[in-house]
């Protein structure tokens, strides 16, 4: 699509938004990734804390209380490394595990877990250093690092006054234990890293706003575009057999809805069915109400049926009538004789029920 110079004041369509969804043009945040991480990393701590220091000090218990003892050989140190290995991934897994996922519910919520399948697609003129160098250094880099800046700043003066406090606490100065050095530093960094959530929070929500209101604004298109967009629409296959295939549903539920104001449905006998209707008032000749073959002759015969609408087998008249004539239309001029034929039988073997109708009777 060209570019186009004027004024964007209309509203993006669906087939853009969904374009733009491919593309990966869809409002994000990273402060609202980076609020969720550590969100999940301080609950995970907070609940599995405890836990992690029991296992930290039993295993240093155990460590340094035979170190007299223990014999330093391949094998051993071996083991010791494998020990102190799973020690580390019982500590930390909890904490990853809930920093991943909540990294992936964050960014799937503000994509409405949608993938963007051109974004994936491999471009390899990423890799090329001096377009790399290009992006670094342009206007548009210049801003996020400005409002980098400005968040460090504000984070900065939220939790200065607690750092402060936590360095002039008494514990600086006085004989205190092991234990309690950890829970004080355990409260002081999480009283810190709430405020701090607290903060990034506040700039996130301003952050997803504004990166939403931008891509509103990029996505919206001047009125060159929504006529351009138009009429490749009409030529698109795929819209114009979506249409075809609305107005194929709807003239079928049109044609099924006339079958209980026929009067006979000729049958083939199962795989074609037609519904004809004749009113000497206002007809010339027979009108073809609906026809059908297989499911659809099964569904006219059905409503037939119900609505005692009588049911006659002539194969070959079956057969004629649905090959030649047409849904609305008059039965062809060649088969009127046939025809006559079959509503006369009907007429007399129906003649209660188009007595009660007010038609007339032919016989």
């Amino acid at each position: 699509m060209s570019e186009q110079t004027g004024e964007k004041s209309e509203q993006p369509t669906q087939r853009r938004l969904e374009d733009a969804q491919k593309r990966g043009q869809i409002p994000r945040s990273a402060e609202v990734q980076t609020v969720a991480v550590l969100c999940a990393a301080t609950g995970a701590l907070a609940f599995t804390g405890q836990e992690l220091w029991g296992t930290l000090v039993g295993t240093l218990t155990v460590t340094l209380g035979h170190l007299h003892d223990t014999n330093l050989t391949a094998n051993s140190l071996q083991g010791y490394a494998v020990t102190g290995a799973l020690v580390l991934v019982r500590c930390v897994a909890p904490v990853c595990l809930a920093v991943i996922v909540a990294a992936l519910l964050a960014g799937s919520l503000q994509t409405r877990f949608n993938t963007a399948s051109e974004a994936l697609t491999p471009n390899w003129e990423r890799l090329n250093p001096v377009e790399g160098l290009k992006r670094v250094f342009s206007m548009g880099a210049a801003v996020p690092t400005l409002l980098g800046a400005l968040k460090l700043s504000i984070i900065i003066g939220l939790t200065y006054s607690s750092i402060l406090s936590i360095l002039h606490d008494p514990i600086f100065t006085s004989t205190v234990n092991v234990a309690r050095i950890a829970q004080f530093f355990a409260e002081s960094c999480l009283k810190i890293v709430t405020k701090l959530i607290l903060a990034l929070a506040v700039i996130a929500a301003a952050d997803y706003g504004y990166q939403f209101w931008r891509t509103w604004r990029e996505l919206m298109m001047t009125r060159e575009e929504l006529k351009e967009e138009a009429k490749s629409s009409d030529g698109n296959p795929q819209i114009k057999a979506k249409r075809r295939s609305l107005l194929k549903r709807a003239g079928k539920r049109r044609m099924l809805a006339d079958v209980p104001l026929a009067d006979v449905v000729v049958t083939n006998p199962t795989h074609i069915a037609v519904a004809l209707r004749y009113d000497p008032k206002t007809m010339k000749a027979p009108k073809i109400l609906a026809k059908g073959i297989r499911k659809n002759a099964e569904q006219i015969r059905a409503l037939a049926a119900q609505h005692q609408v009588p049911i006659v087998e002539n194969v070959p008249l079956a057969r004629l009538m649905f090959k030649h004539g047409k849904v609305g239309g008059e039965v062809p001029a060649e088969l009127y004789l046939a025809v006559a034929e079959i509503l006369a039988y009907v007429y007399r073997t129906h003649r209660y029920r188009y007595y009660a109708q007010g038609n007339a009777v032919v016989t």
